[in-house]
């Protein structure tokens, strides 16, 4: 009996003692929810006492040079390439026109009157020159090439005596002689026949010449008592000076040429050798070397949007990533019709069109930039002093078609700047104050709405 009572009374002193527990934690939730709604924390406190967030975006005005620029890429190369593709002339009945010697490597510099190659042991030489090579050049010819070729001479140290500009005449003759001379190789006849050989128009004139001459001297030996026949003397003087023209023109269209194959033109020296694919043996293929001359400049494309923008005589700033150099330059020439950019397909020929620009550099570029990829930033237009500009975000056009700006002063308040826009670039626009109103460097326009 005893124990049976002991053991209610335990029990029930456990029962008293979770329920206080399970009490005692309800009064401690609500503590917290009641600390959670009315207790905050200084920082807290602070930024509820504050002003609210700003609701707009605003920016300074500005008064600085404005400019609108457009920035692209460019190679830097010669003003002038030319790809070497000599046929030469076969010799004792080859087959094709080999490569018998390479004088240059890739990457040198020449000087005019160099033998670069040989093809069937006949030299490809350099000459100063902007008209590219398109015929042979023989005695008797008349044109500008010849004149180019007279010139060139002449720079290289061979006179071409008394002879007419732009006629290959006799001193021209014994100049382009000389000038094979120096380079260590005997001139191509231009009647393909050497002198004094049989088949040479010149020795077979002279033969003419001299059977003329015999004729008439037999004709002016007449016997005593015997008369002269003076028709054929006639006849046999004007065949003399027939003979005689004949062997003129035969000489002036006769000794040393410079073919076609033989001679580059190059506007400027030293020029470089920019490839060279040539090897002693090898076939006179479509192309055995690519040569540059001139100063360096700066190629490039252009967007159609961005071509209507650009044009010659605007100023470049010219940057080598790899040397870190700035150079000043000047626009050329924008090309008036796209063309596909090298290494696109057909089906790319949408994407990879632009218009070919030329930037020449202010100071000439050292040879070190030469097949380089630079960055070209191009002012296409500037203001030319300081103006006030604004971000073009912040210009507005009413249904009036007025432009305006919203300014934001001092103490939150809003009022409208009716303006004129002028040169726009880089993001910025240039404006004016319109109707009296008034607008200063410094002062806050609003360009968005904050989220």
């Amino acid at each position: 009996m005893m124990s049976s009572t002991g053991e209610r009374t335990g029990l029930s002193r456990r029962k008293r003692a979770v329920a206080a527990v399970a009490a005692g934690a309800v009064v401690l939730s609500g503590a917290a929810v009641w600390t959670s709604a009315f207790v905050k924390s200084p920082a807290q406190a602070a930024a509820d006492a504050g002003p609210p967030a700003p609701d707009v975006l605003t920016a300074p005005v500005e008064r600085r040079v404005l400019a609108d620029t457009v920035v692209t890429r460019g190679t830097v190369s010669a003003s002038q390439t030319v790809e070497l593709a000599p046929a030469g002339a076969t010799v004792d009945g080859s087959a094709a026109p080999v490569v018998t010697k390479v004088m240059v490597r890739s990457g040198q510099t020449f000087a005019a009157g160099r033998v670069l190659l040989e093809v069937s042991g006949r030299p490809v030489f350099a000459l100063p020159g902007a008209l590219p090579v398109y015929r042979d050049l023989k005695p008797g010819s008349h044109g500008d090439d010849v004149r180019q070729l007279q010139q060139a001479l002449k720079s290289v140290g061979h006179s071409t005596g008394s002879d007419p500009s732009g006629t290959y005449g006799t001193g021209t003759k014994q100049a382009v002689a000389a000038l094979y001379a120096a380079i260590g190789y005997e001139p191509v006849p231009a009647s393909g026949m050497a002198e004094g050989s049989e088949g040479d128009p010149v020795a077979a004139a002279r033969d003419g010449v001299k059977q003329a001459q015999r004729q008439l001297d037999g004709l002016l030996r007449t016997e005593p008592g015997k008369k002269q026949d003076a028709t054929a003397v006639r006849y046999a003087r004007e065949d003399l000076a027939e003979a005689r023209t004949h062997l003129a023109q035969a000489e002036a269209k006769s000794g040393p040429m410079v073919p076609a194959s033989e001679v580059v033109f190059l506007s400027g020296f030293p020029a470089r050798v920019d490839s060279l694919t040539a090897k002693v043996g090898g076939e006179a293929g479509e192309k055995l070397a690519t040569v540059s001359a001139g100063r360096l400049v700066v190629k490039g494309s252009l967007g159609a949007q961005e071509k209507d923008l650009i044009r010659p005589g605007q100023k470049v700033e010219l940057l080598s990533e790899v040397y870190s150099e700035k150079v000043t330059a000047t626009v050329t020439s924008v090309a008036d019709a796209p063309t596909a950019a090298e290494g696109g397909d057909q089906g790319e020929a949408a994407d990879s069109q632009g218009y070919a620009v030329v930037v020449k550099p202010d100071t000439p570029l050292p040879a070190r930039l030469a097949g380089q990829d630079v960055r070209l930033t191009i002012e296409a237009a500037t203001s030319g002093k300081k103006v006030l500009v604004v971000p073009v975000s912040a210009l507005s056009a009413g249904a009036d078609s007025r432009t305006s700006v919203t300014v934001l002063g001092a103490s939150g308040e809003r009022h409208r700047v009716e303006v004129r826009a002028g040169t726009s670039g880089d993001g910025y626009t240039e404006v004016v104050p319109a109707g009296g109103a008034r607008l200063s460097a410094g002062d806050k326009v609003v360009v968005g709405v904050a989220r």
